[in-house]
């Protein structure tokens, strides 16, 4: 299993963990927090999918959405349909600021999904219109309001 260190990606101190829940599936990833306003610019244009996500994220963010795009296809290759172990050996031995790109397919990745890094954790679930601050210590996080009260206006909730 390939995980970001190998890719020769940094994890920064302000790494946050990201959960995507769409109607196709979930994906979680560790990425610098300063990508939050291009999620958040995702969430705006209003799919309901991953693959809508993606495609919206690439206009804001093109290099994050390589970054989790890449990561699936990792993940694939080396996690088959009920065959997870090669996920679960990295969430078992690396620190969760360490863990690859994964898709949420099971108890053991759900519960990872919801783990945080130093920095935290923030879960947009794109068929609820939530957006979930489980844990956030990412200073930068605040400078985004505005972008806040836009997703609030166009019916997405905001969870601390």
């Amino acid at each position: 299993m390939i995980h970001m260190a190998d890719r020769g990606e940094k994890v920064t101190m302000n790494s946050l963990r990201f959960t995507i829940v769409g109607s196709d599936g979930a994906v979680s990833f560790v990425y610098d927090g300063s990508a939050l306003p291009h999620l958040l610019e995702a969430c705006r244009a209003g799919g309901t999918s991953l693959q809508d996500f993606l495609e919206a994220l690439g206009w804001h963010d093109p290099r994050l959405r390589e970054h989790v795009s890449c990561g699936l296809a990792v993940f694939d290759e080396h996690n088959v349909d009920g065959c997870y172990a090669s996920i679960h050996q990295a969430i078992q031995h690396f620190r969760s600021d360490e863990w690859p790109v994964f898709r949420v397919v099971d108890d053991i990745t759900r519960e990872a999904s919801l783990r945080p890094t130093r920095t935290g954790v923030i879960i947009f679930n794109l068929v609820g219109r939530r957006i979930v601050q489980m844990h956030n210590g990412y200073d930068q996080a605040t400078h985004v309001s505005r972008q806040v009260r836009q997703l609030q206006r166009a019916g997405w909730q905001i969870v601390p």
